[in-house]
């Protein structure tokens, strides 16, 4: 799934206004204005009216972007933890593929627990076992990681969609 997809996706299942999307890039460390928001957001489409899969003319949002976006939406929900000594102002960049880093960061914005993500999941009409849902979000070099694929990442957008917008 593309970054962008996601973030369409996530924004619409959150609720998210423009302007806060705007706010959230910046708690991220992003500078955008209202109009990259809406550029990053548009699915491109064809005169007769098919999407395009891709768009050389869109802004994209690459791996590390998204990572940060998804720190600023903790910020965003959460607020700002105070630093400890010797701890960096940013939190660090995390190697793991993008729909790992999607489910640990929006269960940690959300204040979510495993709990939840399963009910998440069964809201979008797929089981996900505690030892799964683990798997998806240990750190990718330990040796029970399991990459989270697109279809978990798509049901778990539609489970809170249905979640948080009925």
């Amino acid at each position: 799934m593309i970054n962008n997809d996601i973030l369409i996706r996530l924004r619409y299942a959150l609720d998210i206004k423009d302007k806060d999307m705007v706010k959230i890039f910046e708690l991220g460390g992003i500078s955008v204005t209202i109009e990259d928001v809406q550029s990053i957001l548009t699915k491109p489409s064809y005169e007769d009216g098919s999407q395009v899969e891709e768009d050389n003319e869109g802004v994209h949002i690459n791996n590390r972007e998204f990572e940060q976006f998804l720190n600023g939406l903790i910020i965003y929900k959460r607020g700002k933890q105070e630093q400890k000594p010797g701890q960096p102002d940013t939190p660090p960049l995390t190697n793991d593929p993008v729909n790992n880093s999607l489910l640990k960061k929006v269960k940690i914005a959300l204040q979510l627990t495993s709990e939840d993500v399963i009910d998440i999941f069964e809201n979008a009409g797929i089981t996900v076992t505690k030892g799964e849902l683990s798997a998806l979000l240990r750190k990718k070099d330990h040796k029970n990681f399991k990459e989270c694929g697109d279809k978990y990442a798509r049901n778990f957008l539609k489970g809170l969609t249905v979640r948080y917008r009925g």
